[in-house]
C-alpha cells in the first residue's frame, strides 16, 4: 500500500460542536460544520492525526507533547495547532476533557472524509478499531501542504504503532529549522 502525496488539503466539512450559551442546560453546544477553507484558508496551521482517542501512546504521549509544546510551536509563525482523528464530536471533547487540553483545537474526522481524501485512512480491525487514521503530522499554508511527516510501515492492520516522526518535538526542530 502506498501513501498518495497531496499538495493541498482536501474539500471536506467537518461537523463539530461549539460552545453557545443561549443553548442553556447541562450541555450548552450546539452543531457548527467548519469547512476546510475555514480551518486552513489564510492561516499557518500544524495539524497531527493519530488513530484514536482514549489510546494508549495518543493519549500519554501524542496529544500531551503537542499541548505543552503549543506555544512554542504557535512562536514560529502558526496561527493554529490540530489534533485530528477519525472520532466524533463528543468522544474528542470528552477525551480533551480528560486531558486537560486547553489549546490544542481538538478536530472530530467522525466519518473519515479528511482522513479518507488524504489517503491516509487505514483499517486496524486487527485491533477492534475499524477504519482509522494512519499517525502523521503536517504543516499547512493557506491550504497548502508545506511538510508532512508520515510515520514509517503505513499499512492496513499494522501490527506496530509507529511513532517517531509526527511528535511534537519533531514538528517544533522542523519549524525552527524552516524559520531560520
Amino acid at each position: 500500500m502506498s501513501v498518495a502525496v497531496q499538495q493541498t488539503v482536501p474539500d471536506v466539512v467537518f461537523r463539530t460542536r461549539v460552545r453557545d450559551e443561549s443553548v442553556g442546560g447541562e450541555n450548552p453546544f450546539r452543531w457548527q460544520d467548519r469547512t476546510t477553507a475555514d480551518i486552513f484558508g489564510g492561516k499557518r496551521v500544524v495539524l497531527f492525526a493519530l488513530p484514536g482517542a482514549f489510546t494508549p501512546t495518543c493519549s500519554s504521549t501524542h496529544l500531551p507533547r503537542y499541548e505543552e509544546l503549543y506555544d512554542e510551536i504557535r512562536a514560529q509563525g502558526v496561527d493554529e495547532v490540530i489534533c485530528l482523528s477519525v472520532n466524533d464530536a463528543f468522544v474528542m471533547f470528552q477525551w480533551a476533557k480528560k486531558q486537560g487540553v486547553e489549546k490544542v483545537f481538538m478536530l472530530p474526522d467522525g466519518n473519515a472524509d479528511f482522513t479518507r481524501k488524504m489517503g491516509m485512512l487505514v483499517e486496524k480491525d486487527n485491533l477492534g478499531f475499524g477504519m482509522r487514521s494512519w499517525r502523521y503530522s503536517m504543516v499547512v499554508n493557506d491550504r497548502q501542504i508545506e511538510k508532512m511527516f508520515i510515520e514509517p510501515d503505513y499499512q492496513d492492520n499494522c501490527p506496530t504503532d509507529p511513532f517517531e516522526v509526527s511528535d511534537a518535538d519533531t514538528m517544533l526542530a522542523y519549524l525552527k529549522g524552516a524559520k531560520s
